[in-house]
């Protein structure tokens, strides 16, 4: 019999055996970061998410991100406040990011942006 675990235990094996829920929690935690900006929550959240793809060093080694610099980044203020404006820029322009699948065939190509000549 398999030994009972807490919810958050539970919560980080559930997302990493199904990816699709993993990246839809990371969208819904991120779309909650810009409707409340409640960053420590979101930070909980986004370790969770890390936690459930392998932990920092999984991460870091499939993104190229240094190991201190992520981890830093949870508790580096000017960080925090990077994401805070960035937050503030997208809610000022009425924009919000979205989490895609980039090698889904749905997406269409990147366009260019016109330029004045």
């Amino acid at each position: 019999m398999r030994e009972m675990g807490n919810w958050n235990e539970y919560f980080i094996e559930y997302l990493a055996t199904d990816r699709e829920a993993a990246i839809d929690y990371l969208q819904l935690t991120l779309e909650e970061y810009l409707a409340d900006d409640d960053l420590p929550f979101f930070l909980k959240c986004l370790r969770t998410f890390i936690a459930s793809q392998g932990g920092v060093v999984e991460i870091c080694k499939r993104t190229g991100i240094d190991t201190e610099t992520l981890s830093n980044m949870f508790a580096n203020e000017d960080a925090t406040r990077l994401l805070d404006m960035f937050s503030s820029l997208l809610n000022a322009l009425k924009h919000r990011p979205v989490i895609e699948n980039t090698n889904a065939k749905h997406l269409s190509p990147i366009k260019q942006m016109p330029t004045n000549q």
